[in-house]
């Protein structure tokens, strides 16, 4: 909205002399930082409101697992509201009307996502957190496959849209694998040996990677602070992913396919960035709120939305390390139970309790695996260079 009325108002503020204090919004860059520290405030500012608010409607968390152990740890956390998503999503809404180029449509379809996936996890959330408050026999929540067909369903019209928008342009189609060059040294030809995806293949790699990134975050969200410090370390790579991705010269340098239009989203992923590092204040141990549905659902499919918008879907699978780990940790584990009637591979899955079971305290399993975040955003950067 401000970068808008900034390009519409260029003349009159010319006249006035403002044009040359605020010609630095037109520097994308700056406006990710600065949106970056505008959604951190925003979160800070309304946080301890809306978990009062959060608090009066009696909206706790009350985890259950099948196993007795962390039951009887986690029971403190029974009285701690949830659904603090709703912080982080309305901080990045604000946030990116404000400071990004709303006519650009990388930033029309990241807010879709966000909205779509926000009010999804909400409703799942409302529906069972106020269920002591409705009539006996209401619904506990969504169902498991209800919430997939909806994050099936955006990730398909995601996918759709982002594959339409690149029509004409080969390189918005690349399959960007491994160590693998995009263009010839020296030119703006494709490599020969470069996998341009059909419409098919393009929508389904999409769809499942937004419906799985958003399940794998929400998996991750079990401890005081995981979740958003993970995904802060994540939501920067991604912003260094969307500047080379945008920029022409420096995706060529690179080898990576560039894509016009895509750097509009480093405020995208400044947004998320501060308002995770935002959320973190209350979330810390002990937490005064937890994300919930609401918050790990949109964020999840969000990152897997720009890496689809971008190319970059399997260095998301490495910057979004500790969410993939945690997700593998929950398929091994039920499948292995089944297999097996009834033998375990874990002491418990998602896997970080696996190892809160095995005698790390709950800020060591968080501080480590933010560590293996970090780690895994080095090794995602540092690859950039290897083709």
């Amino acid at each position: 909205m401000l970068y808008y009325l900034l390009t519409k108002t260029s003349d009159q503020l010319d006249e006035i002399g403002l044009y040359s204090l605020l010609q630095v919004f037109y520097q994308l860059e700056f406006r990710a930082f600065v949106a970056v520290v505008c959604s951190f405030l925003i979160v800070l500012l309304f946080g301890r409101t809306t978990i009062r608010w959060l608090i009066k409607q009696k909206i706790g968390d009350s985890p259950e697992f099948y196993h007795a152990d962390l039951n009887e740890i986690m029971a403190r956390k029974a009285a701690t509201p949830t659904m603090g998503g709703i912080l982080i999503c309305g901080s990045m809404l604000l946030t990116i009307l404000l400071f990004a180029d709303l006519t650009n449509r990388f930033v029309m379809l990241a807010l879709i996502v966000l909205a779509w996936l926000a009010v999804l996890g909400g409703f799942d959330d409302w529906l069972k957190l106020t269920s002591a408050r409705r009539a006996p026999g209401s619904r506990e929540g969504l169902h498991a496959w209800e919430k997939l067909l909806f994050q099936l369903g955006i990730g398909a019209v995601a996918g759709y849209f982002l594959y339409r928008h690149g029509i004409g342009r080969e390189t918005h189609h690349v399959l960007t694998l491994p160590f693998q060059r995009t263009y010839q040294p020296g030119t703006t030809e494709l490599e020969s040996s470069v996998i341009v995806l059909s419409g098919v293949a393009f929508v389904l790699i999409a769809t499942i990677l937004i419906a799985g990134t958003s399940n794998a975050v929400n998996l991750t969200d079990g401890m005081d602070g995981l979740a958003p410090g993970t995904l802060a370390v994540a939501s920067f790579a991604l912003m260094v992913l969307c500047f080379i991705a945008g920029s022409f010269d420096t995706a060529r340098f690179l080898m990576f396919p560039h894509i016009d239009g895509s750097k509009e989203l480093m405020i995208v992923t400044g947004a998320m960035a501060g308002a995770c590092l935002g959320f973190l204040w209350f979330n810390c141990a002990p937490a005064q709120v937890f994300m919930g549905d609401t918050g790990a659902l949109p964020l999840g499919g969000l990152m897997a939305y720009i890496a689809v918008a971008i190319r970059q879907e399997i260095l998301l699978l490495v910057i979004g390390g500790v969410f993939f780990m945690e997700m593998a940790s929950v398929i091994l584990q039920v499948g292995y139970f089944k297999w097996t009637g009834g033998k375990r591979i874990f002491r418990c899955s998602p896997i970080h309790h696996h190892f809160h079971l095995g005698g790390w305290s709950e800020p060591q399993v968080v501080t480590r695996f933010w560590v293996l975040a970090v780690v895994f955003a080095m090794i995602a950067l540092v690859s950039i260079k290897l083709r």
